[in-house]
């Protein structure tokens, strides 16, 4: 990578979220305006419901992908389940880019969620290339579910990512509060 575009990702993705919100603590998952954005958004909310909604689905449509895999049996049903999981997916990184607007004032790629956003991109990649695969008649069904199987590993990764960033959110928030009082 020539050192200028080495710079210009550097500069985007330590840009600070907004013109005049506090700065972090100390590596601080939020600054104090953005935790206020953080818990006055409803889109946290939504985040909230849909992040347990998709891994319950996808534990459901990991059983029937490994069902068909072992037995060749249902396939109809693990495709289904896979554009359930996908369409759920599309929905969380929609909501989730909305979220990180009204919080950091970017859509995407904020500094404090910047890895996992790039993570993101790939999970989504992969959920996409398996709905062309389907959609488009590609690929063998045993391709396809492999396909399925390889965003599924990465989603694991990638929900992993997020639940450590959530317990960093509640120490710092637990932090906060401990020097307040």
């Amino acid at each position: 990578m020539s050192r200028q575009k080495r710079t210009s990702a550097t500069a985007f993705a330590s840009r600070p979220a907004k013109a005049g919100s506090d700065e972090r603590q100390d590596g601080a998952l939020y600054s104090a305006e953005e935790r206020r954005r953080r818990d006055e958004s409803v889109w946290t909310i939504v985040q909230g419901v849909l992040a347990p909604v998709q891994f319950f689905v996808f534990i459901a449509s990991l059983v029937l992908v490994i069902r068909y895999l072992t037995t060749g049996e249902d396939a109809f049903a693990a495709d289904l389940s896979i554009v359930g999981k996908t369409l759920i997916l599309y929905t969380i990184m929609i909501t989730g880019s909305i979220w990180e607007k009204v919080v950091f004032g970017r859509w995407l790629f904020a500094p404090a969620f910047f890895w996992e956003d790039v993570f993101s991109m790939l999970v989504l990649a992969l959920h996409t290339i398996y709905l062309v695969m389907l959609l488009g008649a590609f690929g063998t069904v045993e391709q396809r579910m492999l396909v399925a199987l390889a965003a599924y590993a990465t989603y694991l990764v990638n929900a992993g990512q997020f639940i450590w960033k959530l317990r960093a959110a509640r120490l710092q928030a637990a932090e906060t509060r401990a020097v307040m009082a």
